[in-house]
Parts: structure tokens; sequence; C-alpha cells
């Protein structure tokens, strides 16, 4: 399926207004024909012959007919908006929807700021072809083509003069289209890097500010918006050439009329009345001349903004639900790694991971920055699918369970932590908007959240800013600790969750995990020894592969990394207990 038709396919619940508006628009275009007509009948008729007692018939009709064109044109309008609007949202909705189905990978390759771009200006130009350009295209082509038919009716000599523009219009029209199709894919190309370089700076002001770099970030946006400018100027560089050659073909016509047509009235060829109908249709003949320029504009930013979301519409993601899933509303929790290996762009992520955890085991996961332990737990959600190797829940490779079903049973509290632009009981209960506010304020409790909650201004009612501006960075992570475990999961993932929190709040948080331990299968991600060393399983990770495997004890007593780090932490082998 192309772009167009697939922006049209949206329009199809819509045919009937469509229809109707066209049909009204034709209804105009015929109406309009009719205005010369009867003022060249009251030049020959009223003011030539004297024949007065018509005059009343042809001003009723005249006023019958402005009023009756009104009517239409308003439900014209109406019709093509609603459509329009109708396309929109249907659109808008259906793009949205399948961005929440990518997967990992294909954000990686996007930027927020080109995908905003798409929802925005893109879906803008869409709207304005739907609501503006079809029918006004349409409705003026019909208005050439009455247009030409009448001053045939007149006479045929005058009328092959004025058709002789027509071809010269129809070729300019062509080399305009051949050349502004480039500029406008241009402008979007630049319009999205400039929403971009916004969307990233507004997210980041503090590190900005933070680093004084203001003049610098200004500088750089003054290069993205000149780049934009520089398009639409380019643009306009590419039609102005055209649009004087569409005034002057357009202005050819009225001084063919002035000339050949007035010495065919002084030759009494035709009469004056003929020359004034010939005169109204003369409009109908230099609008479409005039305006084609524009429409080809706007046909092409369509056309472009089209190829744009279609383009984003249609990358499949990687990661889809299996064709025969198996369905299973709650897990256990028993994981098991078999020789997975993970490889993205060339590159090995993690080589050979093997482990295996029974329900209520807490596994933790240590080692170097970069070695891959965020990786396994996005292997173990299904974030990205594995190179080799397979993982297991429950016994069942997870790329034959059903996508929802498995996340649905993992609770996450990731590395980098997001709260919406809601209030703290809303980002709390983000997993399960339906519980009530006791199960809200247990998890907060269980998070050692709820202190630090009830002493804000409105208490869990309170707004926190976007991504948690307000909040300290230990008071996301217990929030984010809080949402996760509100969830009541199988498998709980605890991504370097406590690393912004003070000791004494680490210790009370592990002691409220262990009593959940034999309800949820539990993995802690973490740096420090302190928040892994009671786990059933701890994993030392380095370079992709699980260099070192076993107990808190058995890991000392090998005298590896393990040791190494603790001895780094502690410094004697006797300091935490």
């Amino acid at each position: 399926m192309t772009p167009v038709k697939w922006v049209f396919s949206f329009l199809k619940k819509y045919r009937v207004k469509m229809i109707l508006g066209l049909v009204m628009t034709t209804g105009i275009a015929m109406l309009t024909i009719v205005s010369p007509y009867i003022s060249g009948v009251i030049v020959d008729e009223v003011i030539g012959a004297g024949n007065k007692g018509i005059l009343p018939v042809m001003v009723g009709c005249l006023i019958g007919m402005t009023v009756l064109k009104g009517i239409l044109r308003f439900s014209s309008l109406i019709m093509f908006e609603i459509s329009s609007q109708g396309v929109l949202y249907g659109m808008r909705d259906t793009v949205y929807k399948k961005l929440l189905q990518e997967d990992f990978a294909f954000y990686n390759k996007n930027r927020t700021g080109d995908l905003m771009s798409r929802q925005t200006g893109d879906m803008e130009a869409i709207r304005h072809f739907i609501a503006y350009v079809i029918y006004a295209v349409y409705e003026n082509i019909l208005l050439l083509g009455f247009a030409l038919f009448m001053v045939f009716t007149v006479n045929v000599k005058l009328a092959l003069c004025m058709l002789v523009v027509l071809p010269f219009t129809a070729l300019t029209t062509y080399s305009q289209s051949k050349r502004v199709r480039p500029a406008f894919q241009r402008i979007r190309q630049q319009f999205s890097s400039l929403n971009t370089f916004v969307q990233e700076n507004i997210s980041g002001n503090r590190v900005v500010k933070a680093f004084a770099r203001e003049d610098f970030e200004i500088e750089k946006f003054n290069k993205e918006n000149d780049g934009y400018r520089d398009a639409e100027l380019s643009a306009s560089a590419s039609w102005k050439k055209f649009i004087p050659v569409f005034e002057f073909l357009s202005n050819i016509l009225t001084v063919v009329l002035m000339l050949y047509g007035g010495y065919m009235v002084i030759q009494e060829e035709i009469t004056l009345g003929d020359m004034v109908k010939v005169n109204g249709y003369l409009w109908m003949l230099t609008m479409p001349l005039r305006m084609a320029g524009w429409w080809i504009n706007d046909i092409h930013r369509f056309t472009t903004s089209a190829e744009k979301i279609y383009a984003t519409y249609s990358q499949e993601p990687e990661i889809k639900k299996p064709w025969k899933s198996v369905e299973r509303k709650h897990f256990d929790g028993d994981v098991e790694f078999r020789h997975v290996s993970y490889h993205a762009e060339d590159a090995d992520i993690i080589t050979d991971i093997n482990f295996k955890v029974k329900k209520g085991q807490t596994v933790g996961i240590i080692g170097t920055t970069g070695a891959g332990k965020s990786t396994v737990m996005n292997l173990l959600c299904r974030f990205y699918d594995t190179s080799e190797g397979e993982v297991l829940v429950d016994g069942v490779n997870v790329k034959d369970l059903n996508l929802y079903d498995l996340r649905d049973n993992i609770g996450m509290a990731m590395q980098d932590v997001f709260l919406f632009s809601d209030t703290i009981e809303g980002n709390i209960a983000y997993g399960r908007p339906n519980c009530s506010f006791e199960e809200v304020k247990k998890a907060a409790k269980m998070a050692d959240a709820n202190l630090f909650i009830q002493n804000m201004p409105e208490g869990y009612d309170t707004i926190v800013g976007e991504r948690g501006v307000g909040l300290s960075g230990g008071q996301k992570q217990r929030i984010s600790l809080a949402r996760a475990l509100l969830k009541d999961p199988a498998i709980l993932i605890l991504d370097d969750t406590t690393s912004a929190v003070d000791m004494e709040t680490e210790s009370y948080i592990q002691r409220q995990l262990k009593n959940i331990e034999k309800d949820c299968t539990i993995f802690i991600i973490a740096y420090r020894i302190s928040s892994i060393k009671d786990a059933d399983l701890i994993l030392v990770m380095d370079g992709g592969r699980v260099i070192e495997q076993g107990t808190h004890e058995e890991l000392v007593a090998a005298g590896g990394y393990y040791a190494t780090a603790f001895r780094h932490q502690y410094g004697s082998l006797g300091e935490v207990e």
C-alpha cells in the first residue's frame, strides 16, 4: 500500500460526507456560472432592449442563488471539516497505538522529536489537504470547465483564443511540481531536526543550567533554526519563479478579452451582453491559473507528510506476539537462562549466560559498568530477543509466551526512573489503576516512601513534575519501587533501585523484600555488596559474561572479583553482617 492510499483508507468512514461535500461543491460551481449569464441578459434585454419587466425576476434569481450558494458553501465546509478532523483523529490514534507496540530497538533508532513532528506538523498538513485542498482544487477545476463551456456557447473563436493559454499553464505546473517536491522533503526533515533539538534541550534544561551552557545551546539552536528557515526559503525560491508566470498567464486572458472581445463587439460578432458574460466567466478562468502553483505546494506538503508518517507507521517491531502463544495469567516465577547470548549491531553484548532460579529465590547481579547486567533483565522481559539460547519462565520459552501476560507478571523498578506528570498516588498505582488507596499506601510503606509523601503539601495527591521534577533521586527511586511492589508480580526486578538512598533506608527496604520472597522471585542489580549479600544466588558479570556465581560466602571464599569488590567497599571481610 502506498502512503497516499493508506491515508485515504481513513477516509472510507467519511466517504458519504466527502461525497456529499463534493456534490454541494458541484452545485456551487453550477450556480456560479449562472450569475454572469444573468448579468449578460440584463445588459442586452433590460439596458439594450428596454425590457424592464424581466428585471425583478433577474434580480430575484441573483439574490436567491447568492443565498443558496451561501448555504451550500457553509454546509460543504462543515462536511469537509468533520471529515478532516475524523481522519486526523483516527490516524493519530492508529499511529499512537502502533508506537506503543514498537520495541526498544525502534526507539533506539528514532528520535523523540522526529516522532513528535509526525503527530503534529505532518498530521496537520494532511488535515489541511482534506479540509481545504481537495474541495478547492475540485471546485476550481469545475469552474474552469464550466466557464470554458459557457464561453464556447457565446463565441467559439473567442473561446479558442482563451484556450491557447491552458497548455502553457499545464507545462508550468508540471515544471514546478518536479522542482518543489525535494524542497518539501527537506523542509520536513529540518522541521523534525529542529523539533528534536528543542525537545531534548527542554528535557535537559537542568543540565544546561548546571554547566552554564545557555549561550552554547542558543548558538546550536540558531543553527537548527537557520537550517529550517533556509529550507523554507529554498522552497520559496523554487516556486517564486513560477508564481509570476501563473499571474502573467492569467492576466493574458484579460488582455485577450479586452482586445479581441472588444473588437468582436465593435464588429457586432457578439453583443455587449455577451462581452459582460465572458467578463464574468473570466475570474473563473484566471483563479485556477493563479492558484495552481499554491495548490501544487499544498499537494506536495501532503504527500511528503504522508510518506513520513507511513514510513514510521510501517516499521514492524522485531519483538512480536507469537502466532500461537502460551496463555497464562499467573506465573510461579521459575526462571532459567540456557546458553543465552545477545548481539546488537555486530557487537557481543552478553555471551553464554547460564543460571537457574526457583520460585521465591532472590538473585543478585553485580559487575562492572557495561557488563550486560540490565541486558540480562531486558531479555527476561523480552524487550529484546536472544540471539542464541533460551530464556525460560516456568519452563516455557519467553518467545512462546503471550507478551502481555509475561510483562504483566513482572514488576520492574528501572535504573532510569521515569515518573509521569501526575499525582504521587497515580504514579504508584500506574500498574494497577483500580487498586485501593490502602494498597497504594502499603506499597509506599514497603518502599519507605510513605513518610516523605505525607510530609508533602498535598500528600499522595501532590502533582510531580515531568519525569519527577521536584523530587530527589532517592524519593523517585522509592516511588518507582512502590510502583513495582504494588503490582504484586511473580518476578520483581530492581535495577540499581537503592543507589540514591542511605544505608538505613536500604536496610529497611531489604527487610520488607524478605517478607515477599516466598511469593516472588526477585532480581537485584546493584553496585553495593550490601544490596545483594543475602541473595540465594549472586551472579558476577564482566564483559558480557558471568565470571562467578554462588552465594555471598562462596564468592568471598573464592577470592575472585566479588571478594576484591567486597574488600574495596568494606575494608575487611568482617565489617558487614
